[in-house]
C-alpha cells in the first residue's frame, strides 16, 4: 500500500491517490468526514477552522459502496481558495496587488525551502510545507482504520502535555471526547485552556505531547532482518514527518536510560499463549510487535507562525527585519494527536497488508485469523 498527495494550503484542493487497499471493503464516508472534522477541532485553533468544513470526495476505487482493488482517488476542496484565487490559480493569476513573501519565519520551512528550490517568494514553499497537507494523512488513516477495526484492532490518542501542564495520573478516558484539548481530565483541560488564552493574549504559541495506543495487534509484524523492515522505525519516520513533530518515544522511551536492565525488560510468561508482565518497550522488540499494546508519545513544537513576529532577515536586502505574519493557530496539539493517530494506523495497516494475503478483504481476514491461531499455538 502507498499513497501520494498533492495540493497547496490555499490552492483549489488536496488530492490523494491511494493504492493497495484490499477489494470488498465497505467504506463509511461519514466516518472519513468525521475524522476530518476531528482534525479541525481543538481549543486554540485559528480562524481558518471557521472557514473550512472539510469533506472527502471519492472519485475512483469504490463502486457500490465498497472498494474494488483499483487505486482510490480522493479530493478535499479548500473553501478558503476563493479568498486567495487571484494569486493561487496556477495560470490565470493576477499579481498586480500581490506582495511577495520575502521575509522567512524562524522555525518554518520558509528560508531553507527557498534556498533548496531557488524561490524568491516564500509562498512557493509554505503553501506545500503547511500542515494543510495532513488532510491526506487523516483521510488515508481513516480508510485504514475501518479495515483494522474489522480485524479486531483498536486505537486511541490523547494529549498528555501542553505547555508544561501534564495530564493527571488519575485521568479518565471516558472524559476524552468532552475535552476541547483532548486531555481526558477535566482539571488538566481547564488549566490548559487558561494557558492557551494566556498565550493568545501574548500573541504566542504552545506545543505539547500526545500519546497513541494500539491494541490487539498480532505479534510478529515487522522484522529484525534489516533496518528497512523494522516496523517501529517506519512508524517513527512517519510520525516525525508530521509538521511540527520533533521527537517520538515508544513505551517508557527516554526514561529507560534511568534504570537497570532488570527493571525494564518486559518479562515473558505463558498463559494460553506467550505474553509479558509489563510493557516498558511499548509493544516492540527487535523492530517487531510483541503482541502487547503499541504505546508511543510524540512531541510537537509550538508552531512557528507567531502574531508577535521574531527577528529575521529580508532575503533580498539582507536587512534585519521582523518575520512575516500569516494567519495561524495558537496551539495545534489536540489536532496533532488526531493526525498522529491516523499516521500510526496507516503504517500498521501497511505492515499487515505486506505480511498477509490482502488482495481481498475476505483473504485478509482469513490469513490474519489463521496467523493469530498459529501464534497462540506456538
Amino acid at each position: 500500500m502507498r499513497y501520494i498527495s498533492s495540493g497547496y494550503s490555499h490552492g483549489k484542493q488536496i488530492t490523494i491517490i491511494l493504492e493497495g487497499i484490499p477489494s470488498n471493503v465497505f467504506l463509511d464516508l461519514d466516518e472519513i468526514n468525521e475524522a476530518l472534522r476531528e482534525r479541525q477541532l481543538g481549543y486554540g485553533r485559528g480562524g481558518r477552522m471557521k472557514i473550512e468544513s472539510d469533506k472527502a470526495e471519492i472519485l475512483s476505487g469504490v463502486l457500490f459502496g465498497k472498494t474494488t482493488g483499483a487505486p482510490m482517488t480522493i479530493v478535499v476542496k479548500n473553501k478558503d481558495y476563493i479568498n486567495h484565487q487571484s494569486y493561487m490559480d496556477p495560470f490565470t493569476y493576477d499579481v498586480q496587488d500581490y506582495q511577495k513573501v520575502e521575509i522567512p519565519r524562524p522555525g518554518h520551512a520558509d528560508l531553507v525551502g527557498a534556498i533548496k528550490y531557488n524561490q524568491d517568494d516564500m509562498r512557493c514553499v509554505f503553501e506545500r510545507a503547511s500542515a494543510r497537507e495532513t488532510v491526506s494523512r487523516v483521510v488515508v488513516g481513516a480508510i485504514c482504520l475501518q479495515i483494522l477495526r474489522q480485524l479486531g484492532i483498536s486505537v486511541i490518542s490523547y494529549v498528555t502535555n501542553i505547555g508544561g501542564i501534564t495530564l493527571d495520573d488519575d485521568f479518565d478516558l471516558s472524559y476524552l471526547e468532552q475535552s476541547e484539548v483532548r486531555m481526558p481530565s477535566q482539571k488538566s483541560s481547564v488549566m490548559v485552556k487558561r494557558l492557551i488564552d494566556e498565550a493568545k493574549i501574548k500573541k504566542d504559541t504552545l506545543g505539547g505531547i500526545c500519546q497513541v495506543e494500539v491494541t490487539n495487534v498480532p505479534a510478529g509484524l515487522g522484522s529484525y532482518v534489516s533496518h528497512e523492515t523494522k516496523l517501529d522505525a517506519k512508524i517513527a519516520a512517519s510520525v516525525l514527518s508530521i509538521q511540527s513533530c520533533k521527537g517520538i518515544e515508544f513505551g517508557d522511551g527516554f526514561s529507560l536510560g534511568d534504570h537497570f536492565g532488570s527493571e525494564v525488560h518486559d518479562e515473558i510468561v505463558y498463559h494460553n499463549g506467550f505474553t509479558r508482565t509489563s510493557n516498558h518497550y511499548g509493544g516492540f522488540e527487535g523492530g517487531m510487535t510483541t503482541g502487547m499494546p503499541i504505546v508511543l508519545k510524540a512531541v510537537f513544537k509550538p508552531i512557528p507562525t507567531l502574531m508577535k513576529p521574531l527577528q529575521s532577515v529580508h532575503i533580498k536586502s539582507k536587512e534585519a527585519v521582523l518575520s512575516h505574519i500569516e494567519r495561524s493557530d495558537v496551539c495545534v496539539v489536540p489536532s496533532a494527536s488526531i493526525i498522529c493517530m491516523y499516521t500510526v494506523v496507516y503504517e500498521i495497516a501497511k505492515a499487515i497488508f505486506e505480511q498477509f494475503t490482502s488482495d481481498t478483504m475476505e483473504q485478509l481476514k482469513e490469513a490474519l485469523t489463521s496467523y493469530r491461531e498459529y501464534v497462540k499455538q506456538f
